[in-house]
């Protein structure tokens, strides 16, 4: 099989960053600029496009040549651009940016070459940015460049040529990662996943555009109004400045904030010797402050012209563990919705009824914020099929731990908070229910599971809410302890785990576990291997002192704090994590291949739910779904998954 790397630089009168590669693509302004191509690795050609040269007809032929490989780096943006004039199919190309996140390592090319080591005329040329800037998008007219709006070929010749180098080095570089890469393969089943990716994205969901149009003038007028009212009450021309807003707090009150955040306000607001006027300031910057009017905005800028939003998610967009990250409109952080009369809600704000919706739901803003997920949608005649899966996460670690009392409860009546609070307590679980004293219980069992599963301690608790919800601090390290005593396999496992992988680094042992996940090491990498065969890599393994002292695993990765590439310490319960989250994501990447397989629609997914669009007359259902999604890979035998769902006429949280 003959291998194509290809590149291009496009144009187009729409912000891809905002509204997406799907509407960017889909503009009556798109072309292509150039094409910079390379067979088998051979010398980088370039096609000038702009300047009038035609792309050969060998190219063309092979784009739809399943015995060609095409290979680009972030190859949906080559596919659908190419797509837009030539047919080519998705399951041909391969995606070297993807390749690089299963690897463990960035995704952006030029941070991707200077982890991989390559040499500076082999990395991606830093220029790019501008000439991008220059050539890609629009200008501003200007007397100097005569009014135009947009900077040709031949308004800048020397610019020009340095821009075709630009995208010569681009595939040069693209080359030079693949065959890093290729040294740890893709799966197939991977790259298959990639492909229903692919699919997906391009399907999309139909999105409620009155909704959203009807949110965004609802939204002004209310914020006009609390302005108004909050620049009444202070006086200041701007009550939105968090520095001019706090000298006024300070002014007239006896207040010293150093900040406007939301604890420091709940304070303020909490405290009954206060002044009413500030309360009420404080009141009217939280209320504004819950307006989601940046995620109405998102869907109106990337709506495409049929009404549907495409390229909501990012294919192995957490690293490593593989699980999916949302593009565009966020939707994986969709606020949610606990309005019992949502069909109301949506039909007053899609009529711009803006004192209705106050006089019935009182908070505008948080009722807005509300019906966000409302604005999706399924097409004409269509309706929505919701399904997620239960506990995902704590039945995958009870299954690879063998934690036999958690895998009973999973497979019998599913009540994990009432169950774990009453191995904690050792109190008769038929007790905790509403009504008896012992419920309380539950809510110490619930932090607990949340918390705690991955090693976390007192301060895990604390960052889960336990303090908010009432628990005493000095509560807590006996919750860590019960729960840990009555999950003792659990615990056992994040040990093995960690003992194993530090004995891998340090010794280059091959470990096995029983649950069917192992151990390796090569040059370059400490490799977990899942029971699905998917790996997960840590690029630059070694063995240092951490913040305590102990010998450590550290690994070349993206801190997310920072959010740059550098030293990243682990530890056995991160780790337990990593591999808990990776399997819960293989069974998913399972459900949703089983569904598309059986016909089913799939418009989008966020966290472990699926949201599938099917006709209203069509015989698909709820239970054949759930089925089909509750149907496990071989691999993963005796793992007690369930799922449950809903149907609707748009999303919302059940």
């Amino acid at each position: 099989m003959r291998t194509l790397h290809i590149d291009l630089e496009t144009y187009s009168d729409i912000d891809i960053k905002k509204a997406g590669l799907y509407r960017y693509v889909q503009s009556p302004a798109f072309e292509i600029l150039l094409l910079a191509y390379s067979y088998d690795y051979e010398p980088v050609r370039i096609i000038d496009v702009a300047a009038g040269e035609q792309i050969p007809q060998e190219i063309i032929r092979d784009l739809d040549d399943p015995d060609v490989k095409k290979v680009a780096h972030n190859a949906a943006f080559e596919i659908n651009c190419l797509s837009r004039f030539y047919k080519t199919e998705i399951y041909q190309w391969h995606c070297t940016m993807v390749h690089a996140y299963y690897c463990g390592l960035p995704g952006q090319l030029g941070q991707l070459g200077k982890a991989l080591g390559l040499s500076e005329n082999k990395r991606k040329m830093a220029v790019g940015s501008q000439l991008i800037r220059y050539f890609c998008i629009p200008c501003a007219p200007t007397k100097t460049n005569y009014g135009r709006t947009r900077n040709h070929w031949y308004h800048d010749r020397k610019k020009w040529e340095l821009f075709k180098s630009y995208c010569i080095r681009d595939v040069e570089t693209e080359m030079e990662i693949h065959k890093i890469l290729e040294q740890h393969p893709l799966p197939e089943s991977e790259h298959a996943n990639w492909v229903l990716d692919q699919f997906i994205n391009l399907t999309g969901v139909q999105m409620d555009r009155d909704l959203i149009e009807g949110a965004l003038f609802i939204s002004g007028q209310t914020r006009e109004r609390l302005s108004g009212m909050a620049r009444s009450l202070t006086g200041l021309d701007n009550p939105n400045s968090v520095s001019q807003l706090k000298q006024w707090i300070m002014d007239n009150s006896e207040l010293e904030i150093e900040s406007l955040n939301k604890q420091t306000v709940a304070e303020v607001l909490a405290d009954k010797e206060g002044k009413e006027l500030i309360k009420d300031v404080l009141r009217i910057r939280q209320e504004l402050g819950k307006t989601s009017v940046k995620k109405y905005e998102a869907m109106q800028t990337c709506m495409c012209g049929d009404g549907r939003i495409r390229g909501l998610l990012q294919f192995y967009g957490a690293n490593r563990t593989g699980r999916w990250a949302g593009r565009l409109v966020q939707v994986q952080n969709l606020p949610r919705n606990y309005i019992g009369t949502l069909d109301t809600a949506r039909e007053l704000v899609k009529k711009r009824q803006t004192d209705a919706v106050k006089l019935i739901y009182g908070n505008v803003p948080d009722t807005l914020s509300q019906l966000i997920r409302t604005a999706f949608i399924p097409g004409k005649g269509n309706k929505f099929l919701v399904a997620d899966f239960s506990a995902i996460e704590a039945r995958v670690l009870s299954w690879l731990a063998g934690e036999q009392w958690r895998l009973d409860v999973f497979r019998t009546h599913g009540k994990i908070y009432e169950a774990s609070a009453s191995a904690m307590f050792g109190v008769d679980i038929n007790l905790i229910k509403k009504g008896n004293p012992e419920y309380e219980l539950r809510g110490k069992g619930k932090i607990a599971e949340l918390a705690l599963g991955y090693q976390g301690g007192k301060g895990s608790l604390i960052s889960m809410g336990a303090l908010r919800m009432g628990l005493g601090e000095e509560e807590l390290p006996d919750i860590v302890k019960r729960w840990r005593g009555s999950n003792q396999r659990i615990v056992d496992f994040w040990y093995a785990v960690e003992r194993y992988a530090l004995e891998t680094v340090q010794y280059g042992v091959l470990n096995y576990m029983p649950c069917g996940i192992s151990f390796d090491r090569d040059e370059d990498y400490l490799i977990i291997c899942l029971p699905s065969g998917r790996n997960l890599y840590y690029y630059k393994p070694e063995i240092r002192l951490n913040d305590l002292g102990r010998d450590a695993i550290h690994f070349q990765g993206v801190d997310q704090k920072t959010k740059k590439w550098g030293y990243i310490s682990t530890y056995g319960g991160k780790l337990t994590e990593n591999i808990v989250q990776a399997v819960a994501r293989d069974l998913l990447a399972n459900a949703m291949m089983n569904l598309y397989r059986a016909g089913y629609c799939i418009n989008f997914h966020i966290h472990d739910e699926v949201i599938l669009e099917v006709p209203k007359d069509s015989e698909k259902n709820l239970d054949e779904a759930i089925a089909l999604m509750c149907r496990l890979p071989g691999w993963a035998a005796g793992l007690p998954l369930n799922a449950a769902g809903f149907e609707s006429d748009y999303y919302m949280k059940d």
